[in-house]
């Protein structure tokens, strides 16, 4: 065997000449498999144009590497992972293709018709503004089942003595008398996981007087589901 069985890195032979050429050959392929990250998942032929050590996975399915030069096809094997950076997703390769397994923010399970289930943290900076209330502009999920709300105090909220975390139907749901200091956290966990029809924003609500400033980022911790596709 000249060359080892999973990632087909080059042996040194006895007497071989030139041998840091063979070492050199392996720590390039090394270089491109270990950790492996591609800046996407191809449809069209790979770029006219790459940089050294541009990584794509090939519409066939390979993963091709730019290196000295020149694109170097690597044939993926069952388990290989890559980490898609244009849409912050984890693929996983079956020995057949590749696979999303989650991606930034989520973790998804895959059913073989096509429906998923898919664990999802949707989170945001909220500027609290003046006013007795204020709403998120980033929302929970149509039909998502919420688990709890998490949150942190980034800048000193003002003009209250105390908030209370919520939706619009109920203000109270994730917390009340949190603190307004920076730094201050809220973990609220649903009583029981709670089901939304709609998107829904996120309230939080002054105590003790109105708001006056201040930001929070708050975290929506739930789980999503869509139906088979085939």
């Amino acid at each position: 065997m000249s060359d080892t069985f999973h990632l087909e890195l080059p042996f040194l032979e006895a007497s071989q000449a030139q041998k840091h050429v063979t070492v050199n050959e392996a720590l390039r392929r090394l270089d491109a498999l270990l950790h492996l990250s591609v800046a996407s998942q191809l449809t069209a032929p790979l770029p006219a144009a790459p940089a050294e050590g541009d990584r794509y996975i090939t519409e066939t399915g390979d993963v091709a590497a730019f290196i000295d030069g020149a694109w170097v096809h690597f044939t993926p094997k069952p388990g290989w992972r890559a980490w898609n950076e244009a849409t912050d997703t984890l693929l996983v390769h079956d020995g057949y293709g590749w696979s999303p397994l989650s991606s930034a923010g989520s973790f998804t399970f895959f059913g073989a018709s096509g429906a998923e289930t898919k664990l999802t943290i949707v989170q945001g900076e909220h500027e609290v503004g003046t006013g007795a209330s204020s709403d998120t502009s980033f929302a929970i999920p149509d039909r998502a089942i919420v688990f709890g709300v998490t949150g942190l105090v980034t800048e000193a909220i003002t003009g209250a003595t105390s908030w209370k975390l919520g939706v619009a139907a109920d203000p109270v749901r994730y917390g009340n008398s949190i603190g307004v200091a920076s730094g201050s956290t809220v973990i609220g966990p649903s009583g029981t996981p709670t089901a939304y029809y709609g998107a829904t924003a996120i309230r939080v609500t002054a105590e003790g007087g109105s708001f006056t400033g201040g930001k929070v980022r708050l975290a929506i911790h739930c789980l999503e589901m869509s139906g088979p596709s085939a």
